[in-house]
């Protein structure tokens, strides 16, 4: 049972982190406010962690102009899916073999 343990990515024990990865894998990608409402966090601390998974390689950050608002959204990467993936997975591991 260690071992399904150490496989969890710590990158996703924050439960916000792991709710951004979520709403990012089915979504194709989600502006800062509406990540913000789903959430239903800070500014502050949907940035920063936002700004981790950004460091890890695993989101994809857009800057753009609507009008003449600034607009930022957000993109899993292809590398931040298979980890978050590969965290489901040995989730899924972990809790069967705790059956």
């Amino acid at each position: 049972m260690k071992n399904h343990l150490e496989a969890l990515n710590k990158a996703f024990e924050s439960r916000v982190r792991l709710g951004i990865m979520s709403l990012l894998m089915v979504n194709a990608a989600m502006d800062f406010g509406m990540l913000k409402e789903q959430l239903n966090i800070t500014d502050g601390n949907l940035a920063s962690h936002l700004n981790a998974l950004d460091k890890l390689g695993y989101i994809l950050i857009t800057k753009q102009f609507i009008g003449k608002k600034p607009n930022t959204s957000y993109a899993a990467t292809d590398h931040g899916r298979k980890a978050f993936s590969d965290h489901l997975d040995a989730l899924e591991r972990f809790i069967s073999r705790s059956n």
